[in-house]
């Protein structure tokens, strides 16, 4: 029996952004395109869509997938918090962008949209993880 699917090669970013209470209400009502666009999230999606491989489906682009979190951490003496206070547990609402990139991507192009995300993220250590995975096609 013929599979009806394949697969193909991406590398997988996802980005956790942190979110005030206005962003976050206005993200739990899908109204995605409301949020101001100084926000730390508008910021980090404005990067997606640019010009750049980040959420390259082909036929679609600027594909990201788009949830909602929370961050739990303390933040150690040295810390200079964007939230919280050092030594205090601290909860932060945030976003979980996941978007992917064909991993025949130029590398510098990846790596200048990255270095855009960073740039845009406003916290002293931004949780940003990249992994090597597959996504499943039609045949």
């Amino acid at each position: 029996m013929p599979a009806h699917h394949a697969t193909r090669a991406v590398t997988a970013l996802k980005i956790h952004c942190p979110l005030d209470d206005d962003t976050l209400a206005l993200l739990m009502r899908g109204q995605v395109e409301e949020i101001h666009r100084d926000c730390a999230l508008a910021r980090v999606i404005a990067v997606v869509r640019g010009d750049n491989p980040l959420g390259d489906f082909g036929l679609y682009q600027s594909v990201i997938e788009l949830g909602a979190g929370w961050e739990l951490f303390t933040p150690g003496a040295a810390a200079r918090p964007a939230l919280g206070d050092a030594g205090a547990n601290t909860v932060s609402s945030t976003a979980i962008l996941t978007v992917y990139i064909p991993a025949d991507a130029v590398e510098g192009a990846v790596s200048a949209a990255i270095d855009a995300i960073v740039a845009a993220h406003p916290w002293e250590v931004p949780v940003i993880e990249i992994a090597s995975t597959a996504l499943v096609t039609r045949a």
